[in-house]
This record gives C-alpha cells, sequence and structure tokens, in this order.
C-alpha cells in the first residue's frame, strides 16, 4: 500500500519507555522538534501503560504541520504483529498486556477511533531505519542486534525489506540467549559476583568500574555476546552488523575484553539508537 500521507505518527516502545516523533516520509527524516520521550512503568496495569502511551503520543501530535491519521509503532516481541496482540509473557515488561487488542486500547486511551495503527517488530524496525537512514542499502546484507531489556534480532537483505529473526529464545547453555545478554543477566549477575543489587548497566558503569568483579562481569558478558554473534553469522551467512540499545552505549567497553574475537566482525553501532526504530516504524506504511 503506498503511503498517503507526507507525514506518519511513528512510536519505538520499549521496557521502560515511549518515544515518538513525526516522520516525513518525503525523505525519511525525523521533525526534530517533534521528538517526545518517556519512561513508562511497564510492570503496572494495561490501563495505566495505554493511558502512559497514549499521552505520549497526542503530545507528539501537536507538533505534527499536518492532521495525523497513521501510526507505526515499533513494538518489541513476542507480539501478533498483524493483529496487534501483545504475547509478552513472563518477561519482565507489559505482563498486564498479554493476550490483549493493544491497538483497541491505544485508541481508546487516545480518544482516537480512527487512527490507523501498524506494527513492526522493533529490531527490524531499528534495522530498518539505520539502513535507510545510513544509506547502507548498496551492501549485501545487514544483521541487526539490539540489546536492552529485551534480545532483539533482524536481517536486512539488499532489494528486501529487514525481518526480525526471532532468535531471542534460542536455546542456550542452562537456558536461552536472551536470559544472557539483556539488562536483567547484568543485575543479576552483579548481584551474584558482589552481594550488591545495581538498577542496571548504566549504574554499574558509572558507579563500579573500578571494582575487581566489574572485569569478571564483562569478561563473562563479552564471551555471551560473542556466541551469540557467531550463531547468528553462521544462521545467515553474514559477519556485518549493526548494534543498538541501551547496552550497545557500552560496546567499546565490551569489545575491548576480547578485541581480537570481535575483529571477526564488522561491528557498527547504532548512530540513530531509538530514532532508528521510529524511521522503520514510519515505513510500514
Amino acid at each position: 500500500m503506498p503511503v498517503s500521507n507526507r507525514y506518519i505518527l511513528a512510536s519505538d516502545i520499549g521496557g521502560s519507555h515511549i518515544t515518538s516523533a513525526i516522520v516525513d516520509t518525503t525523505d525519511w527524516s525525523i521533525l526534530f522538534e517533534s521528538v517526545t520521550r518517556n519512561r513508562v512503568d511497564s510492570s503496572s496495569d494495561a490501563k495505566s501503560i495505554f493511558q502512559s502511551w497514549a499521552s505520549n503520543l497526542k503530545e507528539t501530535i501537536t507538533k505534527s504541520p499536518e492532521k495525523i491519521t497513521q501510526l507505526g509503532i515499533a513494538m518489541p516481541g513476542p507480539f501478533d504483529y498483524e493483529k496487534g496482540i501483545s504475547l509478552m509473557h513472563n518477561q519482565d515488561k507489559y505482563d498486564s498486556l498479554y493476550q490483549l487488542d493493544t491497538s483497541a486500547g491505544i485508541r481508546e486511551a487516545m480518544g482516537n477511533s480512527s487512527i490507523e495503527i501498524r506494527y513492526i517488530n522493533d529490531a527490524a524496525a531499528f534495522l530498518q531505519g539505520e539502513i535507510f537512514a545510513s544509506k547502507l542499502d548498496n551492501e549485501e546484507k545487514i544483521l541487526g542486534i539490539t540489546l536492552g531489556t529485551g534480545l532483539g534480532s533482524a536481517v536486512w537483505s539488499k532489494g528486501n525489506k529487514a525481518f526480525d529473526a526471532d532468535l531471542w529464545n534460542t536455546a542456550y547453555r542452562d537456558s536461552i540467549f536472551e536470559e544472557y545478554l539483556v539488562t536483567r543477566w547484568f543485575t543479576r549477575r552483579f548481584e551474584e559476583l558482589t552481594g550488591n543489587k545495581a538498577e542496571g548497566l548504566k549504574e554499574i558503569l558509572e558507579q563500579h568500574q573500578d571494582e575487581a568483579e566489574f572485569s569478571t562481569l564483562i569478561q563473562e558478558y563479552s564471551a555471551q555476546l560473542l556466541d551469540f554473534l557467531k550463531f547468528f553469522s553462521e544462521k545467515y551467512n553474514c559477519t556485518h552488523y549493526i548494534i543498538g540499545g541501551n547496552i550497545a552505549k557500552a560496546l567499546d567497553i565490551i569489545t575491548s575484553y576480547r578485541t581480537e574475537e570481535f575483529r571477526h566482525y564488522t561491528i557498527g553501532r547504532s548512530n540513530l539508537d531509538e530514532k532508528a526504530a521510529i524511521i522503520g516504524a514510519a515505513s510500514i506504511f
């Protein structure tokens, strides 16, 4: 279906935030003054979550040059992207939305029954947006990874839209890859090593880098990330990556622990972060 509007409301929803913006589809640029970011308590009840999202979306709409009738959302999985049904369960985020009609909840909270809503996997949106914005569409193939409250993976190949590789629940060690690559691994392992609690990787980096356990923590994580890169590369015969998400902000530190092994891969860190997912979300109309 061709784009029917020049301006599209697009949103990136994560485990702890929502960021929305108006995207100009003539050049796939974000209207800078329209960017609206809010924290979201994804452990709260469904009504509170929908109201939190709606408040952000309505504020963004007020910054649009034209009437908005389309909303594209980059959403973490598992999620039924065709029907708009959340399938997230026991993942430390959005449990209260499990099996709910997300579109109906958003429309009701926005007081807008007519807005057209479409969804795309957040990792696929991120990769698609990075390729659009960074003019990388002459490459043959690129793999995308998002590292945050969840593990996202996507594949883009020349002439095709990025798609969700859906590798988060692939068996790894005594569990699945996601349990070894996301924020909760850092906080859990940090507590095991030190006996202290931390809110997330940001706090660990800012307050605990000088402690002996920090080196152990990053050594272990870098080995786990390398295992995932190897698995992903072998599955799709590609060693070119773009990595985003909050954990990617520490990528230089993580890769410095096993420099030689990481040299087997071409790794670019996201330049746009959540803005890439916003561009990717707008591209689905």
